[in-house]
């Protein structure tokens, strides 16, 4: 069996996904060569996780400055991007450029010029870009695409989606480097692209028309002053001031957390328990999309990062009927326990209403995993023997184009206060 290889550029919460998926059940099919990030220790511990957890050889490691020696020494299969969302079209593009394909992680890029020079070096190069949906692959998703494919409720003509992110995960994208929507585009790009990309794929169709409404009105300082907060600070590990904050991450108090990022701020100033009610917040954490698609669907989406509890409940209204789906996911901190307990499921429902018969219960298998059990279907089908998907859920370049665009599209229409035409952001070859 021949062995695909690999590198992996930006060692911190996310590689591990990767990193162990290779180092153990696809050691046949697949193998790790190298680290690339701008932090030496990151990538130190990520090798001593590869040999003490996982009994896997440690690879060499390269600065970021040094990506194209390590892709001329190393020649790599693919690249794998795992990086600050902002860099990731750097390294997709240059990896293209120098002849490998490519796996990034979700969003695959912040803006829309960063996404038309992705696809402009796709078709340039004439390499593949995989982008790693693992929320396609959960078996209550797979379910949902294939009722509507299926039929069950005629043309679908409207989805109600609301995703609720919790005070543990919510709170997190405020504590690191996603609070700057430079960096991460916003919760209507990092986040949302998982759930627009479903949308996509369960109804079949594209976005072609987004307005929404977002404003931050839970987190940062203004809002805590005006609820009567007395008592802030810049961090929290080590300040006294966060010692009974329910929203403070203690860096020292995780030996995973401690090693990935406390004892590698030296090199990069890099700080992961950065307060949720400081200064310096710039995406919102309240937001309401309306999107129309080009088969006339119309999507209504509300995201909030501060609710009792994670999930989500979401609405297919069809010209037969309708779907219902309740979601209760695990509430987790990235990076900050086990890759598995990221996004389980607590618990699921499934309900079909025809329009002139009895409603009924869709019963799902239970998935195995993190996500709902859509990763280690994803990382089968990216390291092992993809099988024959009728539902076609591995996502390229275009798909992953077509799901950050509804958020970057979005986050025009709330600076803008204007509806936003897909067509006029990026140009598809």
């Amino acid at each position: 069996m021949s062995t695909k290889k690999y590198v992996l550029v930006g060692s911190g919460g996310r590689a591990e996904f990767f990193y162990s998926a290779i180092a153990t059940t696809y050691r046949e099919t697949s193998e790790l060569l190298a680290f690339c990030d701008i932090n030496q220790t990151r990538m130190d511990y990520a090798n001593r996780k590869l040999t003490e957890k996982y009994d896997y050889p440690a690879v060499r490691t390269y600065p970021a400055s040094e990506f194209d020696r390590m892709i001329e020494t190393e020649k790599p299969d693919a690249v794998i991007v795992t990086s600050v969302d902002r860099t990731h079209h750097t390294y997709i593009i240059r990896a293209l450029e120098l002849g490998c394909d490519v796996i990034t992680e979700k969003p695959m890029t912040v803006d829309e010029e960063k996404c038309q020079e992705i696809l402009d070096a796709v078709d340039r190069t004439g390499k593949k870009v995989r982008v790693t949906f693992n929320y396609r692959y959960a078996p209550h998703h797979t379910k949902a695409r294939e009722l509507i494919e299926d039929g069950v409720i005629g043309q679908v003509t409207s989805v109600h989606f609301e995703w609720l992110l919790n005070t543990k995960h919510g709170a997190d994208y405020f504590r690191r480097w996603h609070r700057d929507k430079r960096n991460s585009g916003g919760l209507l790009v990092h986040k949302s692209t998982h759930h627009f990309d479903l949308v996509n794929f369960w109804i079949g169709s594209q976005p072609e028309t987004v307005f929404a409404f977002g404003d931050l009105l839970f987190y940062g300082r203004e809002n805590a002053e005006l609820r009567g907060e007395t008592k802030f600070y810049d961090r929290a590990t080590g300040n006294p001031n966060a010692k009974d904050d329910p929203f403070a991450l203690h860096l020292d108090q995780n030996e995973n957390l401690k090693a990935m990022y406390l004892d590698a701020e030296h090199e990069d100033g890099y700080r992961r328990d950065q307060s949720v009610f400081g200064d310096g917040i710039n995406i919102e954490d309240t937001m309401g999309v309306m999107v129309r698609y080009k088969n006339k669907a119309i999507l209504t989406y509300s995201l909030n990062a501060y609710m009792p509890w994670e999930g989500y409940r979401i609405a297919f209204n069809g010209t037969k009927g309708r779907i219902e789906m309740s979601i209760v996911e695990q509430s987790y901190v990235n990076s900050g326990g086990e890759k598995a307990l990221e996004g389980a499921l607590k618990g699921k429902a499934m309900r079909v209403f025809p329009m002139f018969g009895a409603p009924y219960e869709v019963e799902v298998e239970e998935g195995k995993g993190g996500h709902g059990g859509g990763d280690p279907v994803l990382l089968n089908d990216i390291f092992g023997t993809p099988l024959e998907d009728r539902f076609h859920r591995a996502a390229d370049h275009i798909d992953g184009a077509r799901s950050i665009l509804t958020g970057i599209a979005a986050n025009r229409a709330i600076r803008t206060g204007l509806p936003v035409q897909i067509k006029d952001l990026v140009k598809f070859h």
